[in-house]
């Protein structure tokens, strides 16, 4: 069985080579190995992957065994580890408002197997969207925006992520501001697609705002969601040229291909535990 482990501390030579004879003292083999030390705050960051032979109980053995040859390295502030089968498949909901060409690019994905993910439910504002998540066969909810003030409709889509016991929830081009409570309640398991390269044109009518500033390109940002609007965590972007002659009614059909790359790829890497969160930065394991 294969396993992913995530380690986070401060840096201090050795820490590689005990980690490594931990594995292997415990009847594991590294298969995958990434790891960097942040130059500035010296930070180590270490991404495994692990296989070891026998049945499951082997994941609570390997987690033992790292934990008490670590357990001074993980008393240090700010220190993590986690260890967690690498065949898991998170259960996601996905959210929308208007626009579906994130929302479909996704579950097109998730359909080819390309992301690792067990979408669970789709949530949108807008009551069209359950046509696209008919096509993928995946229950869907209207919760009305209009017909009730914010905060019960937030409470609505509470009770669904609730229900469906949700890992991760995508906002894909989804354009309502989750309350500070709920981001709180699901901080590092809430990802968005902002239609613009952070850290320019925060907030709405992003390519209106490019157009304006007369920019050469326009772009998206994959980020975690935070009670700071679009001011969370990075975890991947991608930018598109455009030209003087544009509309912003170009800007926005242009850069629908970069919102749908930078979403998928960001998405991916969340799924595959290729991102470590520090302070409002990340680094990838790509």
């Amino acid at each position: 069985m294969k396993f992913r482990l995530l380690l986070s501390c401060p840096d201090r030579p050795g820490i590689v080579a005990e980690v490594s004879q931990l594995i292997a003292n415990s009847g594991g083999n590294v298969v995958a190995a990434a790891q960097f030390t942040d130059p500035i705050s010296q930070h180590f960051f270490m991404r495994y992957e692990v296989e070891v032979e026998g049945a499951f109980e082997e994941e609570y053995k390997l987690r033992t065994t790292l934990e008490q040859g670590l357990a001074g390295l993980l008393r240090a502030p700010e220190a993590s580890l986690v260890v967690c089968p690498a065949e898991s498949r998170p259960k996601v909901a996905l959210m929308a408002s208007k626009a579906s060409h994130c929302l479909v690019d996704v579950l097109q994905r998730w359909r080819t197997n390309e992301l690792p993910c067990d979408i669970v439910c789709v949530i949108a504002n807008h009551p069209h969207i359950e046509e696209y998540a008919g096509w993928f066969k995946v229950p869907f909810h209207h919760v009305d925006f209009s017909e009730q003030d914010k905060a019960s409709a937030f409470g609505d889509v509470d009770a669904l992520l609730d229900q469906y016991d949700v890992d991760l929830t995508v906002l894909a081009r989804f354009m309502q501001v989750f309350p500070d409570h709920l981001v709180a309640k699901r901080a590092g398991h809430m990802i968005n697609i902002h239609h613009s390269f952070l850290p320019s044109f925060m907030g709405a009518r992003p390519y209106e705002q490019a157009h304006k500033r007369g920019v050469k390109l326009v772009g998206a940002t994959c980020h975690y969601v935070t009670a700071d609007l679009d001011q969370g965590p990075i975890i991947d972007q991608k930018v598109t040229r455009i030209s003087h002659r544009d509309t912003p009614a170009d800007l926005r059909m242009k850069g629908r291909m970069s919102e749908k790359e930078a979403l998928a790829r960001g998405l991916k890497l969340h799924l595959e535990d290729r991102v470590f969160v520090r302070g409002n930065r990340t680094v990838i394991f790509d």
